[in-house]
């Protein structure tokens, strides 16, 4: 047997306002050729197929053409999907009970009948003819849990293997799926959150007891192992933030023999889009974006994104109109500009003075050290004098211009 293990799409993404609509549809078209390749017996996808609750029509026409052509092109295939935390559990399996006649399985929310128990038989499905047995846990919202339980978490998962075990044959393999930040995990800061369940926000590895051969996660947008070989994170398809421009984005192929795990293999994701960043000193950044190839046709969609760190050794509040300026008619677009700190940095009570209060300072002593902090080159004589001006006006030195005379 053999499963292909995709997850975090996020299909209707943008990139600070940029589409990534064509990034999105050149990868699904390379993973419809990807699966007629490597012919896998199921594919699961572990989450967030949507960017968000209520994503654009666009987004659901791709994810319900990409279902029919994979179809058309593996009848036999099967599909498993779970919802993730960025998914509508309802939207995701609204159409849950159609697309099961075509061998799709969408778990949106985790289900239960009536009386609380749960559908072992809409969460336990089987793959590959019975060759696997695939246990698909969604992400876990406060509904889904008992909140009353010490960890309910492990009490959910606990639930769900309990009854996976009992229907387990021999030399099936036993797939779990899940949506949710494993312990050890490598977080993208950007575009990743660590949402609490029931107060618990992150779980061990021992979630998963070695009789699972194989676990397979969504959520971190990094393709990862955690623990051992056989829990691993499958990673986005595209990078979904700036600081995931170096990530080796991929799906995973994972080979069973006899009900147990015999190879697992990555599948690089060819990248349509580069990400592309310039940082230094104004003066570089102007050189840098000067080098950078001309704009051809605007509307190219494979145009690199461009993100811009300047090092400011003091205020430049032309920044943003010198950048505009040079990157006209430049064929990267500018996702972002963002600024570093030339100063040290410290906090202003670690470089007071020997050890007087910060109350007792001079307040031209306060202000040359808040400055410093962020900027490597002295505040000019204008700055010095308006801070002059300022200073003069707070001690009632000098009345206040914007406010009128007294007895006006």
């Amino acid at each position: 047997m053999r499963i292909l293990h995709t997850s975090d799409w996020h299909l209707g993404h943008t990139l600070k306002d940029v589409t990534r609509e064509h990034e999105h549809a050149a990868f699904l078209a390379w993973l419809l050729e990807t699966c007629a390749r490597e012919a896998p017996d199921a594919v699961v996808i572990t989450g967030d197929v949507f960017d968000s609750g209520t994503p654009p029509a666009s987004a659901e026409r791709m994810w319900f053409e990409w279902l029919a052509a994979a179809r058309r092109a593996r009848a036999d295939m099967d599909v498993v999907v779970i919802a993730g935390n960025h998914d509508s559990p309802a939207r995701l399996g609204a159409a849950s009970a159609v697309l099961r006649e075509l061998g799709v399985h969408v778990v949106g929310g985790l289900p239960r009948v009536p009386t609380g128990e749960l559908d072992a038989d809409r969460v336990l499905i089987p793959v590959a003819g019975g060759r696997g047995l695939v246990a698909a846990v969604p992400f876990l919202r406060p509904v889904d849990v008992p909140l009353d339980a010490e960890d309910p978490l492990a009490a959910v998962y606990g639930e769900v293997l309990a009854a996976a075990r009992a229907r387990r044959r021999p030399e099936q393999a036993l797939i779990v799926l899940g949506h949710l930040y494993v312990q050890g995990a490598e977080v993208s800061a950007l575009s990743e959150r660590r949402v609490a369940i029931g107060g618990v926000e992150a779980v061990s590895t021992r979630l998963f007891p070695d009789d699972i051969d194989y676990v397979a996660l969504g959520h971190m947008h990094r393709a990862q192992r955690v623990g051992r070989e056989a829990v691993r994170y499958a990673g986005a398809p595209i990078p979904l933030a700036l600081d995931e421009a170096s990530y080796a984005h991929q799906v995973v192929i994972v080979e069973f023999a006899g009900g147990r795990v015999a190879e697992i293999r990555s599948v690089r994701i060819p990248k349509l889009v580069e990400v592309l960043q310039i940082v230094g000193e104004i003066e570089h950044v102007l050189a840098a974006i000067a080098a950078l190839p001309v704009l051809g046709d605007p509307a190219d969609p494979t145009r690199p994104y461009l993100e811009v760190i300047v090092r400011l050794a003091r205020p430049e509040p032309r920044l943003r109109s010198l950048i505009d300026t040079a990157l006209d008619g430049k064929r990267p677009r500018l996702v972002r500009i963002g600024t570093e700190s030339t100063g040290h940095g410290a906090a202003l009570a670690d470089v007071a003075a020997g050890a007087r209060r910060l109350a007792e300072l001079d307040p031209r002593d306060v202000f040359a050290q808040c400055w410093a902090r962020g900027h490597a080159e002295a505040p000019s004589p204008a700055v010095l004098g308006a801070f002059e001006k300022l200073l003069a006006q707070v001690r009632g030195d000098l009345a206040d211009p914007a406010l009128p005379p007294e007895g006006s």
